[in-house]
This record gives C-alpha cells, sequence and structure tokens, in this order.
C-alpha cells in the first residue's frame, strides 16, 4: 500500500508543479498590471528593451523569414506542379505565413533570443542579490525591471512578426518567380485575391500578441524563480526556451480553432 502512495505521489507531482507555476504566473501577471504606469513616466526604460528585445531580434527573424519563405515557395511549386496549379503559389506561401508559420516561428525565435536573455538577466541579478538590493531601497523589481520588458515583449513581437511575413513573401517571390520563372502578376494577383484583411492579417496580428504576452511572462517568471546560482541560471533559461515554444504551440492550436 505505501508503495501505490509513493507512486501516486510521483505521478500528481508533475500536474501539482505546473499549477503551482500557473498560479505564480497568474499572481506576476497581475502585479505587472497594476506597475504599468510607471515605466511610461520611465520611458527611457521602456526603449532600452525594445532595443535588446526587437531591434537586436531583427536579424534572425528576417533571415529566418526570408529562408522558410523560399522552403515555402520550392516546396508549394514543387506539389502544385503535381495537379496544374502552379498560378496560387503566392497565395500558398502568404497564406501559410500570415495564418500560422509567422506568429508561430517569429514567437519561439523570440523565446529563444530575447526571452533566454531577459530570464539570465533577470536570474544574474537574483543570483548578485540585486533585486534584494533594490528592495531595501524601496524600489519595486516589478515595475522597474520587469514591466519595461513586458511592454516591450508585446509591442516587438507583433512587429517582428510582420517583418518576419514580408521577408517570408519575399523569399517565396525570389524562388517561384525569379528562379521558377512564374509570372510576377500572377504571383501577386493570386495573393491579393486570397488573402483577407480580418481572417488572416488581422488574425495573424492577434496571435502575435498573445504570444508576446504569453513568451515575455515565462521569461521574466523563469528568471525570478531561478535559483541564485550558475546552475539554476542556466536551468531556468532553458525552462524558458523549452516551456515558450511548448505553449506558443499549444495556443496556436486554441486560437486557430476559435479563429477558423
Amino acid at each position: 500500500m505505501k508503495y501505490i502512495f509513493v507512486r501516486l505521489q510521483q505521478l500528481g507531482h508533475p500536474f501539482a508543479e505546473f499549477i503551482l507555476h500557473l498560479g505564480g504566473i497568474t499572481s506576476m501577471l497581475f502585479e505587472i498590471i497594476i506597475s504599468l504606469g510607471y515605466p511610461f513616466r520611465k520611458f527611457f526604460l521602456i526603449m532600452k528593451e525594445l532595443y535588446f528585445c526587437g531591434v537586436r531580434s531583427i536579424v534572425i527573424i528576417t533571415v529566418s523569414g526570408w529562408f522558410v519563405g523560399m522552403v515555402l515557395g520550392l516546396q508549394g511549386y514543387n506539389t502544385l506542379q503535381r495537379f496544374g496549379s502552379v498560378s496560387i503559389l503566392g497565395s500558398v506561401v502568404a497564406l501559410s505565413l500570415l495564418r500560422e508559420l509567422g506568429p508561430v516561428l517569429t514567437a519561439i525565435l523570440f523565446a529563444a533570443r530575447a526571452g533566454s536573455g531577459i530570464t539570465a538577466e533577470i536570474g544574474l541579478m537574483k543570483a548578485t542579490e540585486q533585486l534584494d538590493a533594490m528592495n531595501v531601497m524601496a524600489v519595486n523589481p516589478i515595475k522597474r525591471i520587469v514591466a519595461p520588458k513586458f511592454i516591450a515583449g508585446i509591442v516587438s513581437v507583433p512587429l517582428l512578426s510582420a517583418l518576419f511575413n514580408v521577408s517570408g513573401i519575399m523569399g517565396g517571390y525570389f524562388v517561384g518567380v525569379i528562379l521558377l520563372k512564374l509570372d510576377s502578376g500572377t504571383f501577386w494577383s493570386q495573393m491579393q485575391d486570397s488573402v483577407s484583411l480580418h481572417n488572416d492579417v488581422i488574425n495573424g496580428i492577434i496571435k502575435s500578441f498573445i504570444f508576446g504576452v504569453a513568451v515575455t511572462l515565462i521569461s521574466v517568471y523563469q528568471g525570478f524563480i531561478a535559483k541564485p546560482t550558475a546552475e539554476g541560471v542556466a536551468i531556468a533559461t532553458t525552462n524558458t526556451v523549452v516551456s515558450g515554444a511548448l505553449t506558443v504551440l499549444a495556443l496556436d492550436f486554441i486560437l486557430t480553432a476559435l479563429m477558423f
């Protein structure tokens, strides 16, 4: 009987830990919302984080979008050629990027580059007792550190997603029109006819915004709960990337089911 109880405890531990983390993230979200007024009075804090989260992510987002668009153009052309429908290649590339690949891959790349950096920064501040020093000086770390990063994250991800989409479409254009000699007018006209502002563009922006909230919130939370050691910061950084990617994929399924 004791063995059965031990096994049940082992099985229930991950679920209980998940509930505790979910409660901690929710509590932090409420604290951030209450503190959002402070960063706008210290706008340089937001600009600093926008540079770190957004500007320094432009290269990886642009290059990744370009190659993803090229792959979509190549694979789409080979598949559509079997059915004599290569004229809709522009539509396939644009809809794939705007609806799914753009927001999802941007959020995952953001979690890997900016999110891990946010976690490492906060974790290192905790390890070197800078957060405790701020509390001693009556400076709220949520207002001074977390809120600007949160604002920068939810602003950066939709903008980076739009950049990813543009770069991907140009990559698909390069493969379809420049390399495979598809008619340029057909490529753009089919894309224009099939893309809907509300169903495709706006829904993609909404996805990006929600992904930005989720990934940034996970990043700051993992930094705050990191153990104040080098190993603890490394584990927290890894957890940010893994949890962020899984959360984005799960949210993408839910949002896609609701939107489309």
